[in-house]
């Protein structure tokens, strides 16, 4: 696997795109030979400790950054600097760059379509089952389901039980917050440690169900409310990895305006700004009810294409081919209880 690419598809055009993997070879050096010689050594590679470490040689020194003008190092990424909510002169550090805030509500529109689910960030999508006879079944590849949300939630562990699930990997370029997919009020929010294991496709592969290892937010949103997005109970969960060293809860209803921390009781707007990746490439995992929501039909097809070189098929054994979303972009359609549309209509 070591010489092999990883491609992507991008949403708008279908085109096939080869991703340049941030410290690849590194990855791959730890990932297949320290974690077979030294246990001790990968384990301590893969603490907060380290992790922490990394990520300020990366993102905050001179020696982690090759180019030193925001304009510049933007450039380099394939970052529009019009989208810079900030002067992209300012932005002279990586940390800058990757925890820049952009104008979404015009570089990122949100359907309006009420039972929209929508994308929670910038990132590569795969979409799964937890239902055995669905085609989207993929046991333990990337998540241990009861591990992933703590072995001790048996309320939400029934309420996800066969449900469905979405996957999305931030590469280090992208716009680094997260907002809201839906619409809801909060129910549970809560925290599950663990290590800080890369989301390099290598490494993913390479290591058992790695996301539900890895230190998590988890954030619980009632959307069967008024004003909701309808689509039943839906988790998020945002996993940190190498080099992420925090996750900042920001929620604010308008821009960045107001943030704030999200706790029980608050009714969350879609397509709001919810959080913070510090910084790196990062993960955020949603889960859904059974039957309560079906996934937008471009995406399905597209993961199963065969002309796609993914290391992921290639490790999985199954067409798995991840494709570029934008965030509060639609990745899927609530379905109410009943299984007609939200407001009663077949969809």
């Amino acid at each position: 696997m070591s010489r092999t690419p990883h491609q992507y598809i991008e949403r708008h055009s279908g085109r096939v795109c080869e991703e340049r993997l941030f410290a690849d070879r590194l990855i791959g050096c730890v990932y297949n030979g320290l974690r077979e010689k030294s246990q001790r050594a990968f384990k301590a590679l893969t603490s907060a400790r380290a992790s922490e470490a990394l990520g300020y040689l990366n993102y905050d020194t001179v020696l982690g950054s090759r180019l030193k003008s925001g304009p510049a190092m933007l450039r380099a990424l394939g970052v529009d600097p019009a989208e810079c909510l900030d002067d992209p002169k300012g932005l002279d550090t990586a940390r800058k760059v990757f925890e820049r805030r952009i104008r979404y509500w015009r570089c990122r529109p949100m359907p309006e379509d009420p039972a929209a689910i929508v994308s929670p960030s910038d990132a590569r999508i795969l979409l799964g089952s937890l239902q055995r006879e669905s085609m989207l079944f993929l046991k333990d590849k990337f998540f241990d389901f009861r591990e992933l949300l703590g072995e001790g939630k048996t309320r939400w562990l029934r309420a996800f039980a066969d449900g469905d699930w979405a996957v999305l990997r931030l590469t280090p370029d992208k716009y680094h917050y997260n907002h809201t997919p839906v619409a809801g009020r909060v129910i549970d929010c809560y925290g599950l440690e663990g290590d800080h294991h890369s989301c390099n496709p290598r490494a993913v592969v390479r290591m058992v169900t790695p996301f539900s290892k890895n230190r998590r937010l988890i954030s619980v949103i009632d959307t069967d409310q008024p004003g909701g997005t309808g689509c039943g109970l839906v988790a998020m969960v945002e996993v940190v990895a190498l080099m992420v060293g925090d996750i900042v809860d920001c929620y604010s209803a308008r821009r960045y305006d107001d943030p704030q921390p999200l706790t029980p009781g608050l009714f969350v707007e879609k397509g709001a700004p919810k959080s913070l990746f510090r910084p790196g490439s990062s993960t955020v995992v949603l889960l859904f009810q059974a039957g309560r929501a079906r996934f937008a039909a471009d995406l399905l097809a597209a993961q199963r294409r065969l002309d796609v070189s993914s290391r992921f098929s290639l490790g999985f054994g199954a067409p798995l081919a991840e494709v570029d979303v934008a965030v509060r972009s639609a990745i899927a359609t609530a379905i109410a209880p009943n299984g007609a549309g939200k407001f009663g209509e077949n969809r």
